[in-house]
């Protein structure tokens, strides 16, 4: 073994983040993939996969749509000559007739907009966003259930 091969590149996962509670939590309906203005920090950041979508969500205010209560956390390295900030609220990049839609959907129809996916595409960060609407209790409950039975018949038609 020669120090090449142990040192071979590794293809690098296109995912930075996901909402895994987005899709317990809401029906997503839409999707739509929007770009992100960041800071040069913020970019390094992503790059080492610090960054949660957690509790994020995201608003519509004057004619714009923000990604609200991301949380980024700052390399000690990259941010020496500034003061970061973890929660910054960031502008998400759509085009006018989206976001247009965005806004007949949330002030109409009574959708909510919550970010699904951050990744990497063609060198640039973008975030997935989805329209959506909440689940109840037993909407939960059922699709866990239609989970557990999927999981179940994949195991039950692997043995047979």
């Amino acid at each position: 073994m020669t120090a090449k091969t142990s040192k071979q590149k590794k293809t690098p996962n296109a995912t930075i983040a996901s909402n895994r509670t987005a899709t317990h939590e809401y029906f997503i309906e839409t999707r739509l993939e929007a770009g992100m203005v960041l800071e040069g920090w913020e970019v390094k950041s992503l790059r080492d996969g610090r960054v949660q979508l957690k509790e994020s969500y995201v608003i519509i205010k004057r004619g714009e749509v923000w990604l609200v209560g991301a949380h980024v956390s700052a390399l000690l390295s990259a941010s020496t000559h500034i003061k970061p900030e973890a929660v910054r609220a960031k502008k998400l990049l759509l085009h006018y007739y989206e976001i247009n839609k965005l806004i007949g959907a949330v002030e109409r129809k009574g959708y909510t907009i919550v970010p699904l996916s951050m990744y990497w595409k063609q060198g640039r960060a973008k975030i997935e966003i989805g329209l959506a609407k909440g689940k109840q209790l037993h909407d939960k409950r059922a699709s866990s259930k239609d989970r557990d039975w999927e999981r179940e018949k994949g195991r039950i038609m692997k043995h047979a």
